[in-house]
């Protein structure tokens, strides 16, 4: 039986702010406090989770801890963010609605690791599979790349987000995930030029010259030493507890795994180093003849190098530093620029090329986590944003108004839905609903954004206004309009108590939001909102040859140019967070509010007054009340008759009727007052968290009594079992000692019986081997005397035939001694005339012989390149004629025993070696294979006789291949037919053609270098045949299917040869869609044959066996 538990089950102070007594700000900051010190730093307001930053690990999120929040009820468990991320999911999947977690907090509370928790906590209860993993896998690994940057070390906060964030998870019906969209929210792109005083520029300019290796800095023109660039600040590059080289690592992978292509992620890199770059372009004055000073760069080696970073001509953004062209209508005016002009143009470009290369990153993530299906996706939302900001006395600028602001949107829409969401149940359980005063800002959000008198609206109308426009005379015009409105103040209007308040100094203006006063410096405002960069730098950029420069600049298109003025920063901030409140408003809203507890960023240090100026600007005391402004505590009926049925004897141990009877019969029983409590549908509300904790004094009461009776039964039980357990026990001892006897017994008889059955048989064994040993001894004697005699007879006639022989021998030498006298003398009489030239005859003609007789040795193969070496000095010419006409002879010799047939295949075979020798991997183990042509017998195999039929041709080349599948990278087998003018993939079971491509619609042939069979037919763009896209196939006959389609095109007089293309990387046109198909070398996992994997929309990764 399942134990249930309760939030009020062992709790440390209170775990839902709503019980909370006394209700007020010192109390709920102690009781933060005590539940801090205890390592709780989770709370709940009702369905509100309130997050301390613990400044440390702890082991609050294991594998263990997933599965036991997972599937249980909201209030069942201590809190914790886990209960609130599983009742999002569950209420997404089971009930159909969509949903959205809000996480605020200031920077450093611990929004982003907040929202990493949630983002894993689903990923672990959702499904499983291939494609859900490598989804959810994408979904997770796209934190690191936006946090490297997007995030920088602030002085509150080693890795501040300096984004908002905002990521739709897409759902399928069985609560899967398939995909994700982010959108992103005003990066401080500021912060790219100037850093604050011990704080760092985004992090992934260190981690790129911390963990880039040497050649890819060369590469990119770069050194490792932070103090070489002017847009990197010093005195904090290295951070404590931040290994830059290994986030560089890290990102890397996340990026493979998103999907980015090498040659994305080399476009990125170039352009963050040529941020770099910029930075360290500096300029001098040089005056001219009208008397103005116009500026050059001092040290154009930076410059060149940028330029030749992203492929821009060095002269055109020299000049776009040094003049501005101003258009209006049809004229044209060219202006210089001075040495401030330069170099706020400089950092413009510098925040403008890294802000739109971070859109461009969003952009490029959401094309490989969206979802594929086109059908109705169930959406959770989840908004990582920066929190509400007030910093030091003149430290507020334009960034901190607009955060400000979308603060105060994202406060109103809070009180609006959590007020809905009390009175929506409240209605549903039919309870009466009684009004609740609260602050509404709308007023704040109006005074600043309202179409016609808002701040931002005066602001944007400033910007627009011709004439002299400043800082000031924006100032001047909020004093104008603003000046009557009670939440906004300054030294000119009738809030600001001037005679009294000497905290409000010029050129500043105060406003009272929600979390307290705010005071804004107004310097930089309307530049900030402007956020121009001027049109030559734009075209510059877009005559730039780098593959992602166009897509960055759009403006610059000398084609396209437009006069028209871009919108301001605040009014696309403005658009940007009314579009998330329309989202938010359509979901079902889950809040986590994050508190920091301390500025020094250490564990075990509570700050009250930090936690209070938090606690107070997060309106968590106005939100406790709002929620108690009815009932305090609410509990479905069921759950309420089975913690307290104790208390009553009629609900104890079991209620028989309804629940709702159960819980009636139980309150009165305990006279309770009626008006501490009201009946819903489903839910008891009671009104008085006193009334909860009398219920719980008198339960943990109960709960003694019941442990002893519980204990008095346990043991009397125990006792009685273990005395039928010892009775049983000796029961079978019994049983088990007489088998085990008897089997002994039984051991004993059987061993005796075999010993005297092996020594009978041992006896008999002996006599049979004595009586076959006698036997065999007589035949070896019989053998032995017949051997020696027939020795004897064999060396008497041995010795009678040499005899013959030396006597016939010494008659052929006395005859051959006459007949050489008799030649003698005959010869004596005519040896002085002619002996020389006879000797001379003699002695070249038994040279000739010999040599000769030596050329008999020499092989008849071609292939066979020795020869013997020349005797004398004066057959040199005749070896040399008689070695090349042997060589002709015997090359025709063996050419004469070739067929036609056999031609052609050597022909075939030389072909091959000319396309793939030592080009790829495989075609060494082919050389040894014949090219059979027909694998398939398809003349004699019956089962294809239909197919051979349909062949208008005769069929050159038949094989079984697999064509791969661009949705998962598995391969269907089909049959492949080759004839001279056409190629057929047909159905390896029913015949069936599938498609037939005339080979002029064929352009060419990829394949890699390695020793797989993966070959691509790619046909020409705008063919009949290319409309379906390319074929990506496989075969074990590779060479020769590429070599006979090849020499088809070489013979063929009507059309082009086709291109063999072998690379380990090439692009496969499947439809619409081109994808990159790469190889790799794998290892001894993959077996022996190559595997296709699928690893985003635009890339297949084949993993071939390492040799």
């Amino acid at each position: 039986m399942e134990v249930k538990t309760s939030l009020l089950d062992n709790m440390i102070g209170v775990g839902d702010m709503v019980l909370l007594e006394p209700l007020n700000e010192d109390s709920f900051i102690m009781n933060l406090r005590n539940r801090f010190d205890h390592n709780e730093i989770y709370t709940y307001i009702g369905s509100v989770v309130i997050s301390m930053n613990p400044y440390r690990s702890l082991p609050i999120y294991t594998p263990q801890k997933v599965e036991e929040y997972r599937n249980r009820n909201f209030y069942e468990l201590s809190p914790h963010i886990y209960a609130l991320a599983d009742e999002a999911y569950r209420s997404l999947r089971d009930q159909d609605k969509d949903q959205c977690i809000l996480i605020t907090g200031e920077s450093g509370a611990g929004k982003t690791e907040a929202s990493k928790l949630v983002m894993s906590y689903v990923a672990a209860v959702c499904g499983k599979g291939q494609e859900v993993n490598k989804v959810k896998e994408q979904l997770l690994q796209s934190n690191p790349v936006l946090e490297a940057f997007g995030n920088a070390k602030t002085m509150r906060n080693d890795n501040s987000s300096r984004f908002g964030k905002y990521m739709d998870i897409e759902f399928d019906f069985k609560g899967d995930p398939l995909g994700g969209v982010i959108s992103n929210y005003l990066l401080e792109k500021s912060r790219v030029c100037k850093q604050p005083r011990g704080e760092r520029n985004f992090h992934i300019f260190y981690q790129l010259l911390s963990g880039a290796s040497d050649d890819t800095l060369m590469k990119l023109k770069l050194d490792r030493d932070f103090s070489k660039y002017n847009y990197l600040s010093l005195d904090s590059a290295n951070v404590n507890g931040l290994d830059d080289a290994a986030s560089f690592r890290t990102v890397r992978n996340a990026m493979q795994i998103v999907g980015f292509m090498e040659a994305e992620v080399q476009s990125v890199l170039e352009l963050v180093a040529a941020v770099l770059k910029l930075g360290n372009i500096e300029f001098k004055p040089e005056s001219r003849v009208n008397g103005f000073d116009e500026s050059r760069v001092k040290d154009k080696n930076d410059l060149k190098e940028m330029c030749e970073l992203l492929g821009i001509e060095q002269s055109v953004l020299e000049r776009a530093f040094s003049y501005r062209t101003v258009e209006a209508k049809m004229e044209k005016m060219s202006t210089t620029l001075n040495v401030a002009q330069a170099y706020y143009a400089r950092d413009a470009l510098a925040k403008n090329l890294y802000s739109r290369l971070f859109s461009w990153l969003v952009t490029r993530i959401n094309e490989s986590i969206k979802a594929q299906a086109k059908t109705r996706h169930k959406v959770m939302g989840v908004l990582d944003i920066y929190g509400f900001e007030i910093f030091e006395v003149r430290d507020n600028s334009f960034e901190q108004f607009i955060i400000n602001y979308c603060n105060e949107k994202l406060q109103q829409i809070f009180i609006e839905l959590t007020l809905r969401e009390e009175q929506e149940e409240y209605i549903r359980e039919d309870i009466e609903w009684t009004n609740i005063e609260y602050f509404n800002n709308a007023v704040i959000c109006d005074l600043i954004e309202n179409n016609q008198n808002g701040i931002l609206a005066m602001l944007d109308e400033e910007c627009l206004r011709p004439g002299t426009v400043t800082d000031d005379t924006f100032l001047d015009k909020l004093n104008t309009i603003c000046a009557e409105h009670q939440h906004f103040e300054s030294r000119l209007n009738k809030n600001s108590k001037f005679l009294t308040d000497h905290s409000l100094p010029h050129s500043c203006f105060r406003i009272q939001h929600y979390a307290g006063k705010v005071l804004y410096r107004v310097e930089g405002f309307v530049d900030k909102n402007n956020d121009l960069l001027y049109r030559d730098l734009s075209q510059a950029m877009y005559k730039a040859t780098h593959s992602l420069m166009r897509q960055l600049f759009p403006e610059g298109n000398p084609a396209k140019v437009n006069l028209k003025r871009p919108p301001t920063a605040g009014f696309q901030f403005k658009a940007s967070v009314g579009v998330l409140m329309k989202n938010l408003q359509t979901k079902n809203p889950n809040y986590i509010r994050c508190i920091k507890p301390n500025d020094k960023k250490v564990a075990h240090i509570f700050t009250d007054s930090l936690v209070c100026h938090q606690v107070r600007y997060l309106g968590l005391v106005e939100n406790v009340r709002v929620r108690r402004a009815g009932y305090a505590f609410r509990q479905p009926y069921e759950s309420c008759l089975e913690r307290y049925k104790m208390l009553c004897k009629k609900t104890w141990p079991h209620w028989r009727g309804p629940a709702r009877d159960g819980v009636e019969v139980l309150l009165t029983d305990c006279s309770v007052p009626t008006e501490e409590f009201a009946y819903g549908r489903s839910k008891i509300f009671i009104r008085n968290p006193r009334t909860l904790f009398t219920l719980e004094e008198r339960r943990r009461a109960c709960l003694e009594d019941l442990a002893t009776l519980i204990q008095k039964i346990y043991r009397g039980w125990k006792s009685r079992t273990h005395f039928l357990l010892l009775k049983k026990s000796q029961v079978v001892v019994a049983a088990w000692y007489r088998r085990y006897a008897q089997q002994n017994k039984y051991q004993k008889i059987k061993s005796a019986t075999l010993v005297m059955q092996s020594f009978i048989r041992g006896w008999k064994a002996r006599n049979i081997l004595r009586q076959l040993k006698y036997e065999k001894r007589c035949k070896e004697a019989v053998t032995t005397i017949a051997a020696y005699w027939h020795g004897t007879q064999a060396r008497r006639e041995l010795r009678r035939l040499k005899e013959e022989a030396r006597r016939k021998h010494a008659v052929a030498i006395i005859w051959a001694y006459w007949l050489g006298l008799q030649v003698r003398r005959e010869y004596r009489k005519f040896f002085r005339a002619n002996a020389g030239k006879k000797i001379y005859d003699f002695t070249i003609q038994r040279i000739m012989q010999k040599y000769f007789l030596g050329l008999k040795t020499t092989t008849m193969s071609p292939m066979d390149n020795s020869w013997p070496a020349k005797p004398y000095g004066f057959l040199e010419g005749a070896h040399t004629q008689l070695r090349r006409i042997f060589h002709l002879w015997r090359c025709k010799k063996y050419r004469g025993q070739f067929t036609e047939e056999k031609k052609a295949v050597y022909e075939e075979k030389l072909e091959a070696s000319e396309i793939f020798k030592d080009k790829k991997a495989l075609y060494p183990s082919s050389v040894s294979q014949p090219f059979k042509g027909d694998y398939l017998e398809i003349q004699k195999n019956p089962k294809y006789q239909k197919l051979n039929s349909a062949m208008e041709e005769k069929v050159l080349l038949a094989d079984l291949v697999n064509k791969i599948n661009r949705a998962n990278g598995k391969g269907s087998p089909r049959l492949f037919l080759l004839t001279k003018s056409n190629f057929v993939l047909a159905d390896q079971k029913t015949g069936q053609v599938k498609a037939s491509v005339p080979l002029p619609d064929l352009a060419s042939v990829s394949v890699s270098t390695q020793s797989d069979g993966f070959f691509a037919l790619k046909l020409k763009e705008g063919s009949a045949s290319a409309s379906k896209g390319d074929f990506l196939l496989s075969s074990e006959h590779l060479i020769e299917i590429i070599t006979k389609l090849h020499r088809i095109g070489t013979t063929a007089a009507d059309r082009d040869q086709i291109n063999i293309d072998i690379s380990d990387e090439f692009l496969v046109q499947f439809k619409q869609d081109k994808v990159c198909v790469k190889f790799i070398q794998g290892g001894p996992k993959n077996g022996n044959s190559a595997a296709c994997k699928r690893k985003n929309n635009r890339l297949l990764e084949v993993s071939v066996p390492s040799p």
